[in-house]
């Protein structure tokens, strides 16, 4: 049986909203991250209820350009305003990085399954993220260290490309100057300034393994599909079950409530049935290209 039977789609939409209109919010600041990558920090209208899980997403559509799915990367414990950390790679993430404060965004959302936070209570938490794989898995972060009493050893792999792509550096170091959690970073290359490790995110194994027990680990994994793949293989080499190896998963989403099919992964939806998901659920579907 799934994990996900104890950890239910949960929308934060309030009663009446009707989720295949977009809200009206304003864009009320931004933040760069890196040279493509920008945090938004979207507010509501006056009284419009609000809540969302760790690892659930929005869809934010730009008028006159398009929607995409953008998971949520703030604090669950604060759900307003809502943060997104979007990549600037397509029409509508360039428009969307471009806009000014005062801008509008229409939101959709939240819609999903979230990362298994109940499930891993209790567990050892493996948290690995490449590239902006990071921006969906930090809400998950937030919840542990807010209930941390409630998990064994946290310990946050993070894989870059550069030390220039990095995400939320200044909060990666306040994390790696706690007690209660391990952090290990590493860039695919680094430059002049650099003192860190170097090499793909899955190298941080040798030194993680160390740090927790495979026995009672849950693996929570977001990032490009190759390095999903290699860290999936990381975990079931160290007997991490596929039942407890989650992944999340981001496609071409349009409706968002599973109607269009534009997310069909297999026999799921990423949009209702996802975007998170164990290993156990998708691994042959994730293992075959062109589906």
């Amino acid at each position: 049986m799934s994990a996900h039977v104890t950890h239910p789609a949960v929308s934060g939409m309030g009663p009446g909203v009707n989720p295949l209109v977009p809200v009206p919010f304003t864009l009320l600041r931004k933040r760069r991250e890196t040279h493509d990558t920008w945090t938004l920090t979207l507010q509501a209208p006056e009284g419009y209820p609000f809540a969302f899980l760790p690892g659930q997403f929005n869809m934010l559509y730009i008028f006159g350009v398009g929607e995409v799915p953008i998971s949520i990367s703030g604090d669950p414990a604060q759900p307003l305003p809502v943060v997104h950390t979007v990549r600037a790679v397509g029409s509508v993430t360039r428009a969307m990085t471009a806009l000014t404060p005062g801008a509008v965004v229409g939101v959709r959302g939240p819609f999903g399954r979230g990362w298994p936070l109940d499930v891993a209570k209790g567990h050892d938490v493996l948290i690995v993220a490449g590239g902006i794989g990071l921006a969906p898995l930090r809400p998950a972060v937030y919840a542990i260290l807010r209930h941390r009493d409630d998990f064994g050893r946290v310990v946050l792999l993070y894989g870059a490309r550069t030390p220039g792509d990095m995400l939320f550096r200044r909060e990666l170091e306040r994390w790696r100057g706690r007690f209660d959690i391990d952090v290990l970073v590493t860039v695919d290359r680094g430059d002049e300034d650099w003192r860190g490790h170097v090499g793909v995110v899955t190298t941080l194994f040798r030194q993680a393994e160390r740090l927790f027990d495979p026995s009672q680990a849950i693996a929570l994994i977001c990032g490009p599909e190759i390095m999903m793949r290699f860290t999936v293989r990381e975990f079931q080499n160290r007997d991490v079950p596929d039942e407890r190896i989650y992944i999340s998963m981001e496609r071409n989403m349009k409706c968002a409530v599973g109607f269009c099919g534009h997310c069909q992964f297999g026999p799921e939806f990423i949009c209702k049935d996802g975007p998170v998901f164990t290993y156990a659920q998708i691994g042959p579907f994730f293992e075959t290209r062109e589906v």
